[in-house]
């Protein structure tokens, strides 16, 4: 008896049109022995409805497009009592997770590792009633990864973060909140704030992957606090660029779940889509939450 696979196609992402990619991936997911059905997203939350609605009866739910589709994906998953193992063909301009996951952004071979069938569990985030794969963040940078129109995306990848995300520092600006993460507390003004499980972040910030284990039960928790200065902020640019978490203005922590609360309007990005505001914002960490095929 064949296997059924569900494959989440977002035709949009990234820069190639072509669909003989795709076509080679169903290609070795059938010679592997799964029966497929091809499920084509449309629009925002297209995704998120066929994994919570038919993720149930396939044995492996595989999805091609950006990190946001891999949101979806895994946010319509973990609606379910019992999740199957899900794939990821990364397919986007940035593809963030897929670089810390070590993902071929080659379809055929990335659909020849789904097919060996091995298996690693990851954590995922709860963001209030919100669920995300690898960054919950706010601030700087932040608005960024939703604020690029996707035709910018698509033609200048990398470059349309970095473009847009150079607007951010022009227009800097504090929030003024209160953080509570695993007994710590931290008040003050930030200027940017990101809960994840990755080591690349928006493709602008990047951790040093010995401090990032994605199946630990643990985020890897950075905040950045508002510069006095222009040779303050020239700092925590060379602090972050060199990696060096115990810097001034950084603070850097390993946490299972934080709170945070303001009387501020802090929008917020989930996997780089975007959350609204909320005076309380609850962060958990799902322990082993998904499994992903690499």
């Amino acid at each position: 008896m064949s296997k059924k696979l569900l494959f989440i196609v977002n035709l949009h992402a990234g820069k190639t049109k072509s669909r003989a990619p795709l076509f080679d991936a169903i290609s070795i997911f059938s010679a592997a022995g799964y029966l497929v059905s091809v499920q084509l997203t449309n629009g925002v939350g297209d995704a998120r409805r066929f994994a919570r609605e038919m993720g149930d009866d396939f044995d492996l739910v595989v999805c091609s497009g950006g990190d946001g589709t891999l949101n979806e994906t895994i946010s319509g998953l973990m609606l379910l009592p019992q999740r199957p193992p899900v794939g990821y063909l990364p397919n986007g301009s940035t593809n963030d997770f897929a670089a810390s996951l070590q993902i071929s952004s080659n379809p055929t071979a990335a659909a020849e590792a789904i097919a060996k069938w091995r298996i690693r569990t990851l954590d995922v985030g709860a963001h209030n009633d919100r669920f995300f794969a690898y960054v919950a963040s706010f601030g700087a940078f932040t608005k960024t990864s939703y604020s690029a129109p996707q035709s910018a995306k698509n033609a200048l990848g990398h470059l349309a973060y970095i473009l847009e995300g150079m607007k951010d520092l022009d227009t800097l600006r504090p929030y003024c909140c209160r953080v509570e993460a695993d007994g710590e507390s931290f008040e003050g003004e930030f200027i940017f704030g990101a809960v994840c499980n990755t080591t690349s972040l928006g493709g602008l910030v990047r951790l040093d992957p010995s401090h990032v284990i994605l199946d630990d039960g643990k985020f890897e928790m950075l905040l950045l606090q508002m510069p006095k200065t222009a040779l303050a902020l020239q700092n925590l640019i060379i602090a972050l660029m060199h990696q060096q978490y115990s810097a001034p203005g950084v603070i850097f922590r390993h946490v299972s779940h934080v709170t945070v609360i303001t009387g501020d309007h802090i929008p917020w990005s989930l996997d780089g889509e975007f959350a609204p505001s909320a005076p309380v914002v609850t962060i958990s960490n799902i322990h082993q939450g998904i499994s992903l095929l690499l």
